[in-house]
């Protein structure tokens, strides 16, 4: 037999939007599209977050969205084991998501059997891909907060809680070495500069002025993307397909990651568009048209920050000076000099370095694909098919005289570097208290030998002794939702210790700050909910115009509001 050259490919991966609740429909999609190429299935398929993990009616009461589009959706399903799930699945939160259950695994876990949530910021590998993710959505105002909402939620709390903190995104500005995908809900702020951003505004209108005002997309997401520079990050929440490619300092790529790479299962080519089965929504305003993308602008950037600069930006970071050089005085400076010293003018503050920054030296990737995608609705780009390897380990090629062997199944496990980070951190973790003071972050400096110090104790404990799988854990902690019951009910969820947190910090020997005893969960039931803050202007509850970002349901663009759609 003549020997026959084999292509060693890395993992079959499927990518989706919002998942919304409708997960029966993203399988059915991921099951056509695999079809469509020639695929029997993928290694992993990744939901860009608003998941809804709605485990029963009570869970649907602490959802971010008005009562009257709550629907319990299908995940109770696959959490009760009526359905399996056929791909392994990840996920990072939203600002639609049954929060209540999503926080019982704050440091990620499964939430049904082969369904992970990644947590509030993590990194796990699978079959050597390494796989940073970040849930939530940015809102400044609550950046520096601790994770003070804890059950029963107020009005404030049902929509604090999906915002990103600091502390995690600190966390994720600690990886020193390469990761290869990168996954938020929201998008990395200014982001749109970097791809057809025309094309983009057409389809969106109201994100042409947030994107020169410089407020569309999460701050926190861009300080880690800039330091991570994973060949890819995906990300979901605004409603639309959109790609970009942001180039950073050195242009050349040490890694060639070609288009051809990407199948567009959802795009305009007939035998490839895939349409979600048995989804029907009355309300939906349908804003998909053809993007007509045509090849991103490759703008290069310097110290992790675009050399695209848009002077009509403005700076939110209140710390940060606004504007270039000194203002200009109607004193002359030879009266200037006459005057006391408390007249001088002040020295202009010192720039302040972006966090994250400068890049480690083993984050070597210069270039970055993203792409954002649609949720699950006829008509709209919400999937895409890829294949991924490893940057430290490309793509080899063998030569072989015998067939090709079966795939094997890649090993999903914990990172050890994160493992180190989250030992780390562990002690600054704040959680119920909003009154109280995070300890600040300390800089690079200081916690690289604390994490060196602590990937000794990982590797000793962990990595030696064979614990760096991901153990199939999940186990039921609320009530199944009953087919055939009431979905709207006044009745909030109650708090559970999820048994896989207290073993993931058992295994790295932290302090499991989640776990409360039946009496401390139901005093704080007794309790009832803490007040809900008062604004500016009088009244309480939501903040901001429109509901914020999250409210509304048609969509970007045909609606005032800065609503995503629902």
């Amino acid at each position: 037999m003549e020997p026959v050259l084999h292509a060693s490919h890395g993992l079959r991966i499927a990518v989706e939007g919002c998942g919304h609740g409708t997960l029966h429909a993203i399988y059915a999609s991921v099951k056509k599209a695999c079809e469509v190429r020639g695929w029997d299935g993928v290694d992993l398929l990744i939901i860009g977050g608003d998941f809804q993990a709605v485990r029963n009616a009570q869970d649907l009461t602490v959802m971010s969205c008005p009562v009257k589009y709550r629907e319990i959706g299908d995940f109770h399903s696959y959490y009760g084991g009526s359905t399996k799930a056929p791909y392994l699945t990840i996920f990072v939160g939203g600002n639609h998501e049954a929060s209540s259950h999503l926080w019982e695994l704050y440091y990620g876990g499964w939430v049904a059997p082969n369904i992970y949530y990644m947590g509030a910021a993590n990194v796990v590998r699978l079959g050597g891909v390494r796989i940073a993710g970040m849930s939530g959505i940015w809102k400044g105002y609550n950046f520096n907060k601790p994770h003070h909402e804890r059950l029963p939620y107020n009005e404030d709390d049902v929509k604090s809680i999906y915002h990103v903190r600091e502390l995690d995104t600190r966390k994720l500005l600690q990886l020193r070495t390469q990761v290869d995908i990168g996954i938020s809900h929201d998008w990395p702020r200014a982001i749109e500069n970097h791809g057809n951003s025309r094309a983009l505004f057409n389809m969106k209108p109201d994100f042409e002025q947030e994107s020169k005002d410089g407020t569309l997309g999460s701050q926190a997401a861009a300080y880690v993307m800039d330091r991570l520079r994973p060949p890819y990050w995906f990300a979901a929440h605004m409603h639309c397909k959109f790609a970009a490619t942001k180039t950073y300092e050195d242009t050349t790529v040490a890694k060639d990651i070609s288009t051809a790479n990407i199948a567009d299962t959802n795009g305009p080519t007939a035998k490839e568009s895939i349409e979600p089965a048995d989804i029907h929504n009355t309300d939906e305003i349908d804003l998909d048209i053809d993007d007509g993308e045509s090849a991103p602008k490759q703008t290069v950037a310097t110290n992790g920050t675009s050399v695209l600069k848009n002077q009509d930006e403005i700076n939110l970071d209140e710390d940060e000076p606004v504007g270039g050089g000194p203002a200009l005085s109607a004193v002359p400076e030879d009266l200037r000099a006459q005057l006391p010293s408390a007249f001088s003018r002040p020295a202009p503050p010192s720039q302040r370095q972006q966090p994250g920054q400068p890049t480690p030296p083993d984050v070597t990737n210069k270039t970055v694909r993203f792409l954002a995608l649609d949720k699950c609705l006829p008509s709209r780009k919400f999937l895409q098919l890829l294949e991924v390897t490893s940057y430290a380990q490309p793509e080899t090629q063998s030569t072989s005289s015998e067939a090709p062997s079966p795939r094997p199944k890649p090993k999903f496990e914990y990172d050890p570097e994160w493992l180190a980070i989250t030992r780390v951190s562990a002690s600054d973790l704040v959680l119920g208290d909003k009154s109280a003071r995070l300890p600040q972050g300390l800089g690079e400096d200081h916690y690289r030998p604390l994490i060196e110090k602590e990937q000794l104790w990982i590797n000793e404990n962990v990595v030696k002794k064979g614990k760096l799988e991901i153990p199939e854990n999940f186990v039921l902690t609320a009530p199944a939702f009953i087919v055939g019951s009431p979905e709207i009910v006044n009745d909030g969820p109650l708090e559970y210790s999820n048994p896989q947190m207290g073993q993931f910090c058992e295994l790295v020997g932290i302090e499991n700050k989640f776990f409360a005893t039946q009496e401390e969960r139901d005093e704080r039931m007794r309790s009832g909910p803490a007040p809900a803050e008062a604004r500016r202007g009088g009244g309480f509850g939501q903040r901001g115009r429109s509901g914020g970002r999250g409210g509304g349901r048609g969509g970007r663009g045909r609606a005032r509001g800065r609503g995503r759609g629902w």
